[in-house]
């Protein structure tokens, strides 16, 4: 059976491998692993209800099918299932899991992949993504279950219902109670902001306009209806892809905008001449407002792929600071263990001291627009005030196309051997092995080089003090791309 249970779950191509046969597999071996012996449910201080699961899901096609038949597995295996009534974000649901004190929660969606994807993102009671070690044991289960021509149990959804091991609930009204708590909506109220939210057509759609209801802030919504093909795009907030939003704040419909990806744990921004504001740029505003104005502290967790701004801000306010591999769950491994105040990677994943260890895109949405309110600046202002502070930092990302799939321990290998002693008019001072290889130059700037997992295709990453130095490095990841034959 072509599925492979890796770090946050399981993702694949509609009618292809991810179907309701292989679906209810998955959930048969969710079950099987939580049950076990081996699932440990006190992780990050939870104490979790052992017979107790909650599922969501997101916009797209037959989601909510999909979820209907998750929970009717769960079920059937002796756990009482909350399934949300209605698409949510996956922050939300994530939340809905530890205030529910569940053991575990399932969330139907594929994120910010192309439309055509569905997948399973499995959560743990602490609210947060599944430690790697829980989801390699659903994937034992998964191939056990095969080898011994196991079926999944399967209960009928009314009878499940009727007898209370299925209850469909709202998950944003506790979400909301607890995002009240670490946002200053009074902040807000004082100075009610009009801008544009874009859903881009995912389960974020309404929330931060539904959150800031009663503050004043005049919010136009676009792409919030039900669209499951996402207008043919990724619902990914980056540049690229939203062009819609830019339209709409030329319109005048807002002085700036926010976007959320297809289940809502990213977030992006637009100032109001339509200049994308990319999630560095957004992490290091959120971390200057919370010390300098809130007077918080704690550690400071970003990925290898992100800013380092945050590194020179860290650095003035006296915050130790982690860098980690790439993807959020390690992130959240800090935020369990240590006082963290905030946390994120550059494609858009962040949170902040009280909040669950789970990228949240509406919670940083609602933390910029409060920023705002409170600087009474434009976004641009704040934005180049920013890099007069701690920049400049240009940043550009390429997916360089290989002629043959290469392993990352062999690419690793033979960049630390072959590093160079300078780039462009850098010299390089330090070179990384934490996540491919990462050259760090003597300004700042840094290049890094990731052989993708699944693909013959080497992610590279630039960040520069000048927009040479980026074009310099990029031009060295292309060298070498152009070097695997």
């Amino acid at each position: 059976m072509p599925i492979h249970f890796g770090t946050d779950g399981w993702r694949a191509v509609i009618s292809d491998s991810f179907t309701f046969s292989n679906l209810r597999m998955v959930a048969q071996a969710i079950a099987d692993a939580v049950a076990s012996e081996h699932w440990d449910p006190n992780i990050g201080n939870a104490k979790p209800d052992p017979r107790k699961f909650v599922v969501g899901f997101d916009t797209r096609f037959l989601s909510d099918r999909y979820a209907q038949d998750v929970a009717r597995v769960l079920a059937a295996n002796g756990f009482t299932v909350y399934l949300a009534q209605a698409d949510a974000p996956t922050p939300a649901i994530s939340y809905a899991v530890k205030n529910l004190s569940a053991i575990g929660g399932v969330m139907i969606t594929a994120s910010h992949n192309a439309p055509r994807y569905n997948g399973v993102k499995l959560k743990a009671a602490y609210g947060g993504s599944a430690l790697p070690e829980q989801c390699r044991r659903v994937e034992v289960y998964i191939n056990d279950n095969e080898e011994r021509g196991r079926g999944p149990n399967l209960m009928d959804f009314e009878k499940a219902r009727s007898m209370g091991l299925i209850q469909k609930f709202n998950p944003l009204p506790p979400y909301f109670d607890h995002l009240r708590k670490l946002i200053n909506a009074d902040i807000i109220a004082e100075n009610p902001q009009r801008f544009v939210v874009d859903s881009m057509y995912g389960s974020g759609r309404g929330t931060i306009r539904s959150f800031l209801h009663g503050t004043g802030c005049e919010i136009v919504e676009i792409r919030g209806e039900m669209n499951p093909g996402f207008g043919g795009v990724h619902p990914e907030p980056i540049g690229k892809y939203l062009s819609p939003l830019a339209g709409a704040i030329g319109a005048g419909m807002g002085s700036f905008g926010l976007a959320t990806d297809g289940d809502a744990d990213r977030i992006g921004a637009m100032d109001e001449r339509g200049n994308f504001v990319d999630p560095h740029k957004i992490m290091a505003l959120a971390l200057r407002y919370l010390v300098e104005k809130r007077g918080w502290t704690g550690s400071v967790v970003r990925t290898v792929s992100t800013t380092r701004m945050i590194d020179r801000l860290a650095k003035r306010y006296g915050l130790q600071i982690h860098e980690t591999p790439v993807g959020f769950n390690h992130i959240a491994d800090y935020m369990m263990t240590e006082n963290v105040l905030i946390g994120g990677e550059e494609s858009g994943g962040i949170s902040f001291k009280g909040h669950i260890p789970e990228g949240d895109g509406p919670i940083m949405g609602l933390l910029l627009v409060e920023i705002i309110a409170q600087a009474r600046k434009p976004l641009s202002e704040l934005v180049s005030d920013l890099l007069d502070d701690v920049g400049p930092a240009f940043y550009e990302r390429a997916d360089l196309r290989l002629s043959r799939p290469v392993s990352k321990g062999e690419m690793t290998e033979t960049l630390v051997k072959g590093a160079p002693a300078e780039i462009g008019s850098e010299k390089v001072a330090e070179v990384s092995s934490m996540d491919g290889i990462k050259y760090v130059m003597a300004d700042d700037s840094w290049l890094l080089i990731r052989p993708s997992g699944t693909e013959p295709v080497l992610r590279v990453y630039a960040e520069g003090r000048t927009q040479q130095m980026v074009k310099d490095l990029l031009g060295y990841g292309q060298k070498v791309a152009a070097s695997i034959v």
